[in-house]
């Protein structure tokens, strides 16, 4: 049984998260620049039992795309371009980052632990993730 990645996309910076076997809990993977994430993502599925890809897709509050979301979609071509044996699915990714840093915020981090923007990408990942989870 595989596991699921999920992805929060960024301009600057792409969270990723990795799910347990059983598909119930979500955890931080890593981050890295958006220009070196679709080599570190096409490495990590080698060498991985990968059964699905959820991808964060950026919409306003009225549901319609933003700037990024056609940066996303390209990202999320390119991989079933390469991976066409592995389904990618998108799940909103509305108020993620604001979620995440509140988290990070309730686990009482020093304040230049949460200026860490990569930290709060893994974890707007970890909520993309958790979220397709618990409603699949």
């Amino acid at each position: 049984m595989g596991k699921l990645i999920g992805i929060d996309y960024g301009l600057k910076r792409v969270g990723f998260a990795i799910s347990d076997e059983e598909k119930i809990i979500a955890s931080r993977l890593c981050n890295k620049k958006t220009h070196e994430s679709y080599e570190f993502l096409k490495t990590f599925i080698q060498n991985n039992d990968i059964d699905a890809i959820i991808i964060g897709l950026p919409k306003d509050l009225k549901n319609n795309n933003t700037d990024i979301t056609n940066h996303v979609k390209l990202f999320a071509k390119k991989i079933r371009k390469s991976f066409i044996d592995i389904p990618v699915y998108y799940e909103d990714e509305r108020f993620t980052s604001k979620i995440a840093y509140n988290s990070l915020i309730t686990l009482k981090l020093k304040r230049k632990q949460l200026r860490q923007k990569e930290l709060v990408d893994e974890v707007s990942a970890v909520i993309i993730l958790q979220s397709y989870m618990y409603k699949n």
